[in-house]
């Protein structure tokens, strides 16, 4: 049984997904973090931000993004698989037109969330 899912590149691919969402669990706990700072006072908080500033923090930030970013793109070239098929004037929406919605409307949504960030950072 050691290794079956090397067998298959299918299986490999869904492991490796589903090992990614470690970087998610991850990022969720530096944000819990965050927060634990900001509710402890503002010198907590400039601590905080003064070791996301760090190159180690930055490398590790980078990683974060790159493992997330592949998990959310295998999430969403899952979504043609696991919904019902989608009918438009009476034909089958692609999957390739499905997982491009969702990418679309991640990219609008973190662009429109980042946008708002860095409005109020100003």
């Amino acid at each position: 049984m050691d290794g079956w899912w090397k067998k298959n590149p299918y299986y490999v691919e869904y492991m490796v997904h589903e090992s990614t969402a470690f970087f998610v669990a991850a990022y969720a706990i530096v944000l819990l973090v965050g927060l634990l700072r900001l509710s402890q006072g503002e010198a907590a908080w400039n601590g905080f931000l003064e070791a996301l500033k760090s190159p180690l923090s930055i490398v590790v930030h980078l990683v974060f993004l790159v493992a997330i970013a592949y998990h959310a793109f295998t999430w969403f070239k899952l979504f043609p698989l696991t919904m019902p098929p989608m009918i438009v004037n009476g034909k089958r929406v692609e999957p390739g037109v499905v997982v491009g919605t969702g990418w679309t409307a991640a990219i609008v949504a973190s662009l429109v969330l980042l946008g708002l960030v860095w409005r109020i950072a100003a």
